[in-house]
């Protein structure tokens, strides 16, 4: 396992909503990254924005592990999910809010 892979394993289990994406959550750099970070804060839970958008390295490790190729990568109480267009049909079926309150219940 690289050190990339063992930042990235313990960045996923510090946070219990963590969004890797392409900028800040204060300066997100693309539209897919802002709607992600939208689409959490309506929900009211801490969430975290680690920007890949200049670390190449680091993008491809997480294409790897996740086998997903595209921004933003979004990871709940250490599971992937994918990105908005997962979570937006996750919503519709009322799937979002059980799942962050359970991760945020432990």
């Amino acid at each position: 396992m690289s050190a990339i892979e063992d930042q990235i394993k313990n960045e996923i289990a510090q946070n219990k909503v963590l969004i890797y994406g392409k900028g800040t959550k204060a300066a997100p750099q693309c539209g897919f990254t802002v709607e992600t970070i939208q689409f959490f804060a309506k929900y009211g839970y801490p969430f975290e924005v680690i920007n890949v958008l200049n670390d190449m390295d680091k993008r491809e490790t997480l294409n790897r592990m996740t086998n997903w190729p595209t921004l933003p990568k979004v990871f709940i109480d250490g599971k992937f999910y994918g990105d908005t267009d997962i979570l937006d049909e996750m919503e519709a079926k009322g799937e979002v809010e059980p799942l962050l309150k359970a991760a945020f219940s432990e």
